[in-house]
């Protein structure tokens, strides 16, 4: 069974949607690593230009300064960026940067020296953006200025038709290949298990019928609500049923009921979208309410009902609600308690109405 959902889940192409929802995820987990790997960067880039500086006398020149300074601020710029498609654009101008100022450090060693490190920075180059949260476009991107601005076969003496040249292409080829298989795979692999975490999230906390938040669901984020948020108002809670809904399923069908469950949800999360709703279980719904006047509440309870109760279909029915004042010391199954009986006056008080307990 695991086995089938996951083959059926792999051959399907991710929506546009998600491919950009994974992105953005992926780069919020890991943005800390992108600041390090660039600080990293900057100092063994530095670190190398000392040492060809000193020992190869070439001076640390003007130059450098210009190139450390703006990869230095590049790095600070990435501290503020908080979309992915930002950080792509940036990483594809630090790269830019800090290959053209490699390359100027490497015209301080020996002729017959330079291509080999010129293919040694490549693949540095290139693993460490392999392992970044770049799009595809932005990858291929730093593929193409890296092959651009450390070709070993520019502005160097080797020639590809030597044996040492051949040799050297092939290993830069190799090298290139294998961490460009890596990224997409990599790649791959991440956004099938961002795909298989969200459809696990969604089925743990959406009711499949309604596609409006569980019992589970309700009860984490109203918990959370009532420890966390300032008591600037006061808070309520609410339970909805659905009047004589037994006798719908009984009547009508099943496939009726579910109609109805659907359209009292839709009602639900239309008038109450401002607060924490979920369907409990068979024809309940409940609704946390904070930071609200008891006017408030009544205006939305009111309108709540009228909505259902007018909603233009062939299969009319009502919702009975109970109310109440979640008290300062209230858990919320204590509250959840005292909703539930108001709910019971509702019911017998003649339905279609609310009652406050």
């Amino acid at each position: 069974m695991l086995k089938t959902i996951e083959k059926e889940i792999s051959n399907q192409a991710a929506p546009p949607a998600l491919q950009a929802e994974f992105a953005q995820h992926d780069f919020e987990k890991l943005r800390n690593f992108c600041r390090l790997t660039y600080i990293a960067s900057i100092f063994i880039w530095l670190l190398f230009d000392l040492i060809v500086s000193i020992k190869g006398g070439q001076g640390f020149t003007g130059a450098s300064m210009v190139f450390l300074s703006v990869m230095v601020v590049l790095t600070i710029i990435l501290g503020f960026v908080r979309k992915s498609r930002h950080f792509d654009i940036l990483n594809v101008m630090f790269v830019l940067v800090i290959t053209l100022g490699i390359r100027l450090i490497i015209f301080g060693l020996p002729t017959d020296a330079q291509p080999i490190w010129l293919i040694l920075v490549t693949s540095s180059t290139l693993y460490s953006a392999s392992v970044l949260p770049l799009s595809r476009g932005a990858f291929i991107a730093v593929v193409a200025i890296t092959w651009v601005t450390l070709n070993p076969f520019l502005m160097t003496q080797e020639s590809v038709t030597d044996l040492r040249g051949t040799l050297l292409l092939c290993y830069l080829a190799f090298l290139s290949s294998l961490t460009i298989y890596s990224f997409f795979k990599l790649r791959k692999i991440k956004l099938y298990n961002f795909t298989m975490t969200r459809l696990l999230v969604t089925q743990a906390y959406i009711d499949a019928l309604t596609e409006i938040p569980n019992r589970r669901a309700f009860m984490t984020r109203a918990t959370s609500t009532l420890q966390s948020r300032p008591r600037v108002y006061d808070h309520y809670l609410a339970m909805i049923d659905i009047d004589n809904f037994k006798q719908v399923n009984d009547h009508y069908g099943h496939d009726i009921g579910d109609e109805v469950l659907k359209r009292t949800a839709a009602s639900i999360q239309s008038v109450l979208a401002d607060h924490e709703y979920a369907r409990m279980g068979g024809e309940e719904f409940a609704v946390y309410l904070s930071g609200v006047r008891r006017s408030d509440v009544e205006a939305l309870m009111d309108k709540l009902c009228r909505q259902v109760r007018e909603d233009p279909h062939a299969h009319p029915v009502t919702v009975s609600i109970g109310l109440t004042r979640v008290e300062d010391n209230d858990t919320l199954n204590q509250a959840l308690a005292k909703a539930d009986k108001a709910l019971y006056v509702s019911k017998n008080s003649g339905k279609d109405r609310f009652t406050f307990r």
